[in-house]
């Protein structure tokens, strides 16, 4: 985390725990980052000594203003809850982002919906739309997406690029950890969208329309190579 840069505004669209880490949300505890979250959420983040003047809760559909930067609360099909007495006492979100000349849409998780319809037509689309797009199973399809759907969901916002998310750093399902980022960037080729696929930790400017890099498949190479050597040596 000392890695970062410096850290304007935290957009939390959630309280599961990979998506709200306690550790994490500590490190800003004495930094003037500001906390943006969905209703119910404020009370956690004050719990963990964040001063209650940093963080902004919202409904569904209500906004605020960061600097020249507008955030608006949107719907996701999704849950809440951190333990066994607490599911859905917070609410669940996507967000939009907008600045003066670019609109950027954050799903959060979300199984698909008319929502994203709903969406993509009342911020008449968007520049950059970051989707959820792995840990996923057909038996989950109200809380998360199949790859299909997630290429559907950029099309119904609207996206001119789209960035798979919630893929390459929690394993959370059965599918093979690679999957979802191969078959959302075999879709979006199929279906002409532009896709962005960044590794963990890369910056790239908003200039970057269609980074076609696919620095995934050497990862996939040489776990495959390791397995082999494997079961030679068994």
């Amino acid at each position: 985390m000392e890695a970062l840069l410096k850290i304007n505004t935290i957009v939390i669209s959630h309280n599961h725990y990979d998506h709200l880490d306690k550790k994490t949300i500590k490190f800003f505890k004495d930094k003037e980052t500001k906390f943006i979250v969905p209703l119910g959420v404020k009370n956690i983040l004050i719990k963990w000594g964040i001063d209650e003047g940093k963080v902004t809760e919202l409904d569904w559909y209500q906004s605020t203003k960061q600097g020249q930067l507008k955030f608006t609360a949107t719907p996701a099909k999704h849950f809440s809850g951190r333990g066994l007495f607490d599911r859905n006492k917070t609410l669940w979100a996507s967000w939009v982002i907008e600045g003066s000349t670019e609109k950027i849409f954050f799903s959060g998780d979300s199984g698909y919906g008319k929502h994203f319809k709903d969406i993509g037509e009342s911020f008449n689309g968007f520049d950059i739309a970051f989707i959820e797009n792995g840990q996923y199973n057909e038996k989950w399809g109200d809380i998360h997406m199949m790859p299909n759907e997630t290429i559907q969901a950029a099309i119904d916002l609207e996206a001119k690029v789209f960035v798979p998310i919630h893929w390459g750093m929690f394993d959370l399902s059965l599918h093979k950890w690679y999957e979802p980022i191969e078959s959302s960037y075999s879709i979006a080729q199929e279906k002409g969208i532009p896709i962005i696929a960044p590794k963990l930790g890369e910056i790239l400017t908003n200039e970057v329309q269609n980074k076609s890099d696919l620095w995934w498949r050497a990862s996939i190479e040489k776990e495959e190579n390791t397995l082999k050597v494997s079961a030679v040596v068994e």
